[in-house]
């Protein structure tokens, strides 16, 4: 299976990320098929930039985005966002609470 997800760059402390296509068995980090964009969440206003040809060929392939790539991708109006599962650091909050 193809995934598109977000690839972490940057220094310590200092995350952005790109938006890679890669076999959904390959590590966060690790091996892709191609760079389609990149997201800086530290800028003001965070900055998400696409190649939405490729994106949309890719989607039309089969590719399955993560979660947080279909919230960045629906914003841009790429996909339609439907159900993303609450995440990991919600749950943990609700817990501590």
């Amino acid at each position: 299976m193809v995934k598109i997800r977000l690839r972490r760059m940057g220094a310590k402390k200092q995350p952005t990320y790109r938006f890679v296509v890669t076999d959904a068995r390959s590590p966060r980090d690790g091996r892709f098929i191609e760079i389609v964009g990149h997201y800086n969440p530290r800028s003001e206003p965070k900055t998400v930039v696409l190649n939405e040809e490729k994106i949309k060929g890719w989607l039309a392939k089969g590719a399955q985005p993560s979660d947080p790539v279909r919230r960045l991708l629906a914003e841009k109006g790429l996909v339609e966002r439907g159900y993303i599962p609450e995440t990991k650091r919600a749950k943990k909050q609700k817990k501590a609470s």
